[in-house]
């Protein structure tokens, strides 16, 4: 038998766990992964065990294998129905397959990660390559899954003590900060980090809901300082990605929300999207809409340091998309910012009677200021926002890079390794 023609070790991901937060396929870089309203799978025929994806994932849900006969690898459509992982195939049924115990132990001893190339003939721009799955170096460490599907506690009941709009009244653009409290319970985050809503009810199928991933926009000290709580910057979902009519199920919940309501949450997770701790240090901070809460959450820890007098920290910069004004979160509290504190840069792209202008655009006019960052190792740069913004921003550093005469692979290489550039999108 030719074992590695008949056996393999499939890589699949746990439904149980998976918050749906699509950082594995992103990170992809041969798209094995896709995903349903319900799901993230992996292609069989296309994962070549990378690895790519196990490090950036904030849960361990990525982190499965079985040894499977090639001809009965689990299809992805058979994957998109799990409620649950299959168990490891027994010897008796890998030996009715004509699986030996001892071909499925090579196989499994024999899964080393391969090199990370782009499949033959492909030479489209992946931006998700570039984007670090370490830390920065002086990072506080995080503590991720304390509560959770398979932790002692599955859920914390918190308490809502604040629901405000953040943006002007508009029919598609109504976005919310929420504040959650966690009473007694512990519940420690960082600044980068996120947690999971479990919305009531059942979906179409009546199956319970799955968690929906935010991002946590408070500084880890709470909220307000010294409280047990946290924050989360919210848009009611009203259309899919394509323009197409829906309703989101967690979006409109948590916009709909009382104070006083009970939510129940799961998490913390991530533990590599952190921002550095080391005095002046610098942080570059490029965003769209709702993926303006992580940078909210650093900005806010900056300044209560900067307050303290007891930490001098470095450059703050802000890229800040939005189709309009009015669609910005946060527009007020931003203005109030002292310049000399944080340096603001908004983008708007449907400003009526003007020109589209993006968050990368922004970046290109800043190349005199952000170069002597990408060369700088204190400095740190983070994107979050939705997917379609990511390959234009790591384009652009590129473009800032080249142009000013940097080796453009030697500086993504020092982002990546040092945990300088992190990309969160969705």
């Amino acid at each position: 038998m030719d074992m590695a023609v008949s056996v393999i070790r499939q890589h699949l991901i746990d439904p149980e766990i998976c918050i749906r937060c699509n950082t594995c396929e992103a990170t992809c870089p041969v798209q094995a992964i896709t995903h349903d309203s319900r799901n993230y799978v992996v292609d069989a025929e296309k994962c070549n065990l990378c690895m790519a994806c196990i490090s950036p994932c904030p849960t361990g849900s990525i982190d499965n294998w079985r040894s499977m006969p090639r001809s009965r690898a689990y299809s992805t459509a058979e994957q998109l129905e799990w409620d649950v992982l299959p168990a490891e195939l027994s010897p008796e049924e890998l030996a009715e397959a004509g699986v030996t115990a001892e071909a499925a132990e090579a196989v499994a001893a024999a899964a080393e990660p391969a090199v990370q190339a782009a499949p033959a003939g492909e030479t489209a721009f992946n931006s998700a390559v570039y984007g670090a799955t370490v830390p920065p170096w002086s990072a506080a460490r995080a503590f991720a899954n304390l509560y959770g599907p398979k932790s002692p506690e599955k859920f914390i009941a918190a308490t809502v003590t604040g629901n405000i709009r953040v943006t002007e009244v508009g029919k598609d653009y109504d976005t919310h900060h929420i504040v959650l409290d966690f009473g007694a319970v512990p519940f420690p985050v960082l600044e980068g980090q996120s947690l999971g809503i479990i919305p009531p009810g059942t979906d179409a199928t009546g199956r319970l809901h799955h968690p929906r991933q935010y991002s946590i926009a408070s500084a880890r000290n709470g909220e307000r300082s010294g409280y047990n709580n946290v924050s989360l910057t919210i848009k009611r979902v009203l259309e899919d990605y394509d323009g197409t009519p829906v309703r989101g199920v967690a979006s409109n919940y948590m916009c709909d929300l009382k104070v006083g309501d009970k939510v129940q949450v799961i998490g913390p997770f991530g533990t590599t999207f952190l921002m550095p701790n080391h005095p002046k240090s610098h942080v570059v901070m490029i965003c769209t809409g709702t993926g303006s809460a992580p940078m909210r959450a650093m900005t806010e820890w900056r300044r209560r340091l900067r307050t303290s007098g007891k930490f001098e920290g470095g450059k703050l910069m802000l890229f800040f998309g939005a189709r309009t004004q009015a669609e910005l979160p946060y527009f007020g509290p931003l203005q109030r910012l002292p310049k000399d504190f944080i340096d603001i840069n908004l983008a708007f792209s449907r400003t009526p009677g003007k020109p589209k202008r993006y968050v990368q655009d922004l970046m290109r006019e800043r190349a005199a200021d952000l170069v002597p960052l990408l060369a700088d190792p204190s400095a740190h740069f983070y994107v979050c926002g939705l997917k379609a913004m990511e390959e234009g921003v790591v384009l652009a550093l590129r473009d800032v890079a080249t142009q000013a005469g940097l080796n453009w692979d030697s500086v993504a290489a020092d982002l990546k390794r040092l945990g300088r550039l992190h990309l969160e999108t969705y």
